[in-house]
């Protein structure tokens, strides 16, 4: 059994910074791929970026590549999502999941938080 919590939403202006982090319980966070998804008000959760059990792989979708980065702390079971040059469309509700398989198309959730609000001003 994994608990994940999210924390670092807010509300930020277009072209800053915010950095989610998501911190696990339980003694199997490393063994865990894990991923940022996010879903906005009337919209499908979406895919944001995912990271291997080790780090050594990531993932993102083509909206986030190059301004945000996912990193992780097996040490401290937490992962992070470093967010640069938020857009307004960047705002939605933003969850961490666990996963066994980091690539997009092998994902399987296993566990998800409860999410955190980023809000993005125009």
């Amino acid at each position: 059994q994994v608990q994940l919590v999210e924390s670092g939403g807010g509300l930020v202006q277009a072209g800053g910074s915010l950095r989610l982090s998501c911190a696990a319980s339980g003694r199997t966070f490393s063994t865990y791929a894990m991923g940022w998804f996010r879903q906005a008000p009337g919209q499908e959760r979406e895919f944001v970026a995912s990271i291997s059990w080790n780090g050594g792989s990531t993932y993102y979708a083509n909206s986030v590549k190059g301004r945000f980065t996912i990193s992780r702390d097996n040490a401290r079971n937490t992962v992070y999502l470093q967010m640069n040059s938020l857009k307004f469309e960047d705002t939605a509700v933003y969850y961490c999941a666990a996963g066994s398989a980091s690539a997009p198309s092998s994902w399987q959730s296993d566990y998800w938080g409860q999410g955190t609000q980023v809000t993005v001003s125009s």
